[in-house]
């Protein structure tokens, strides 16, 4: 019997190892280009609403500072989705500091390194 509960409650934890990360936001690559910020989103596969604020930082050789902040929502249907937020960069450093946010509570933040 000892054998078995050690086997249930693998599989048991197995599951919810693995429904855990199904629920889980995540931000993957963020690019520049044609004047928009490009920021990959992975999410849950069930659809789901959530919101995507931005703050972007102009990065010098001691200091930086806030150029803009801004936000839109995005529907995650599965896998990865990519989400386009219209910025004007001229060409140099920058901190993009991504917040994911659902139902109402702050779920993710990243900050990401790009050079335009």
């Amino acid at each position: 019997m000892t054998g078995r509960w050690y086997l249930l409650s693998g599989a048991l934890l197995l599951l919810i190892i693995l429904a855990a990360g199904c629920t889980s936001l995540s931000v993957g690559t963020v690019t520049y280009g044609n004047g928009n910020l490009t920021i990959g989103i992975a999410g849950p596969a069930s659809p789901q609403d959530i919101g995507v604020q931005v703050t972007v930082y102009a990065v010098d050789e001691y200091s930086q500072h806030v150029l803009f902040t801004t936000g839109t929502t995005a529907t995650l249907t599965g896998g990865e989705t990519t989400v386009e937020i219209p910025a004007q960069l001229s060409p140099g450093k920058y901190k993009v500091y991504v917040y994911l946010i659902r139902d109402g509570e702050r779920e993710t933040a990243v900050i990401r390194d790009i050079t335009v």
